[in-house]
Parts: structure tokens; C-alpha cells; sequence
């Protein structure tokens, strides 16, 4: 079994609750608030702690919300390891409106690290052992879009194999140091090759793009309701999302990443990963709030699949 490390530098505080009915200027009553730890990486060590694996989660922490984000950590029982910031922990906000069955997501930025801060994050995977690296997430306020770069590239000169989910110019810069795996959307895949938009027959031409350049090993593009594709250089396996009745869509996309990274973890082959990949995003939206999947509903999902 290979070793797993997640990286969140922009972790939250997720927030959410229940209302009925939105009216502007008018006290909206809303329901006991659920609090859960949020943060891409974080999010990602939750998935393959549920499918009974085990990572390390190295994230920022500041702050009053981030004495609650780490007890929340602490109750998931998940290794971790913190950086301790002077700002606080940022706050996400989650509502549900169920007259309408919609959802409202407010993510706020997250504050500024100082020099010594950012410092000690480069240091931390300087000196990490690990198989797999999953930078997974959204940049703090004032940081260069090229860290994450810094970061795989300092990853691989370990021989680490970095995984990476985030978007917009941080995946760009960050596809520079050449990376392991990446799972952009079909509308940032568009992007990272330069053109407009991308019809699902031109996906794996897309793909396969970025994987000679070498800019990848492995690109899964996320079709959300349509499920994704897996492409590498010998391989490309399309699976199709299998019906289930959405509640919300957060955390999904990190389920997704968390279900691929423990199947290559237990030496699965890229078929399996991507089925599994679907089965845990699927599930995901099967459950309100920001809570992730089941396992029971993954697994027979998976059989679905």
C-alpha cells in the first residue's frame, strides 16, 4: 500500500443550514447550523479516511475558526499535521432553501500568509515522505499564482507523484513543472489548451495534448452529471455518472479525487480508479450539506458502474 499526503493552504470553516423560502429585506429564520471541515485537501483525506485508508493532512490553521476546523479534524480522526497562521481560518456558508430545493454556496478568500508562513508550507514538503502528494484547492489572498508550481516542483525532485486539483491560473503555472495527474472540468480543459470550448469528441485529442507536452501522466476530465474520462498515453476509459438524486453538490469533486488516489494507493488499474473516482463522486451528491459520501452508497454505485 502506497503513502498519501493532501495539502490544504486554503483550508475553511464550512457552515450550513436549512430556510424556507428567500425574501430580500426580510429576517430569513434559518435551521440549526452544521459545521464541517472544508478545504479541498481536506475534503480529500476525509473521502479516503471513509474508504478505510489512511493520509496525512497538512493544512493552515488560524484563528478562533481554526481552533474549531481542527477539532473538527481531531473528531475525523485523520493524521494531520498544522501550520499555524496569523490570520484566521476563512468561513464558507452553505444554504438550502426547501421550498425551492436550492442551494446557495458563499466562499469567501482566504487571508494573506506572511513570508515565514509560506516559508515553512515549501519546507514542510521539502522534507515530506511520501508516494503520492494531492494539492488540492483555491490560493490565499496574495499569493503568487505559481506556488503551487513551487510546490510540485520541489515534490518531484523526491520522486513524489503530485496530484493536483485546482483551476484557473495556479493550474496553468502549476502544469509548468509537469505533474502526475490534474481533473479539470471540460470548460478548463478548453482553457489549458487554448481554445473556446470543447465538444465531448474532442476530449481525449485534448487530453492527450497535455499528456505530450508532459504536462501530465494522467488527465481525468470531469464531465460532472455526464461522469468523466480518464486519459494517459496507453489508455483512455470513459465512465458514464450512474442516476442518482442529487441533494448538493459540494465536496464532490473532492470525493472524486479522494476515490482516485486511494485506488492508485491499493496498486488499482486506471479503469478501476476512474470507476472509483465516479462511484465516490456520485454518492457525494446524494447527501446534503458538506458531508461527503457513504461508503454503502459508493459501493453499490460501483456495481452500477
Amino acid at each position: 500500500m502506497k503513502t498519501i499526503t493532501t495539502l490544504t493552504i486554503n483550508p475553511s470553516l464550512d457552515k450550513s443550514t436549512h430556510f424556507a423560502g428567500l425574501i430580500a429585506e426580510q429576517k430569513i429564520r434559518c435551521g440549526k447550523p452544521r459545521y464541517d471541515a472544508g478545504g479541498g485537501g481536506i475534503n480529500v483525506s476525509k473521502a479516503i479516511a471513509k474508504l478505510g485508508g489512511v493520509s496525512k493532512c497538512i493544512f493552515t490553521v488560524g484563528g478562533s475558526s481554526g481552533e474549531l476546523l481542527e477539532e473538527l479534524i481531531t473528531k475525523e480522526g485523520l493524521q494531520s499535521e498544522l501550520i499555524r497562521t496569523k490570520s484566521w481560518t476563512r468561513e464558507n456558508f452553505i444554504a438550502f432553501d426547501s421550498e425551492t430545493q436550492s442551494q446557495y454556496r458563499f466562499g469567501f478568500p482566504g487571508n494573506e500568509l506572511s513570508p515565514a508562513e509560506r516559508d515553512e508550507i515549501l519546507q514542510k514538503v521539502n522534507t515530506l515522505q511520501t508516494d503520492y502528494l494531492v494539492i488540492s484547492g483555491s490560493l490565499n489572498e496574495g499569493l503568487a499564482t505559481d506556488f503551487y508550481q513551487q510546490i510540485a516542483q520541489i515534490a518531484k525532485a523526491s520522486n513524489i507523484k503530485v496530484v493536483v486539483d485546482t483551476s484557473g491560473e495556479p493550474l496553468k503555472k502549476v502544469l509548468e513543472a509537469g505533474v502526475y495527474l490534474i481533473k479539470p472540468n471540460i470548460g478548463e480543459l478548453a482553457k489549458l489548451i487554448g481554445v473556446e470550448r470543447l465538444e465531448l469528441p474532442e476530449v481525449e485529442k485534448a487530453a492527450k495534448q497535455l499528456i505530450e507536452n508532459k504536462s501530465a501522466e494522467i488527465v481525468v476530465v470531469s464531465l460532472g452529471a455526464d461522469g468523466a474520462i480518464l486519459v494517459s498515453h496507453d489508455e483512455t476509459h470513459f465512465v458514464k455518472a450512474p442516476k442518482v438524486e442529487k441533494k448538493s453538490t459540494v465536496g464532490a469533486g473532492d470525493s472524486m479525487v479522494g476515490g482516485m488516489v486511494w485506488a492508485l494507493s491499493q496498486n488499482k488499474t486506471l479503469k478501476e480508479v476512474i470507476q472509483m473516482g465516479v462511484a465516490c463522486g456520485s454518492a457525494a451528491t446524494m447527501n446534503e450539506g458538506t458531508q461527503l459520501f457513504k461508503v454503502e452508497d459508493v459501493m453499490r454505485l460501483l456495481k452500477e458502474i
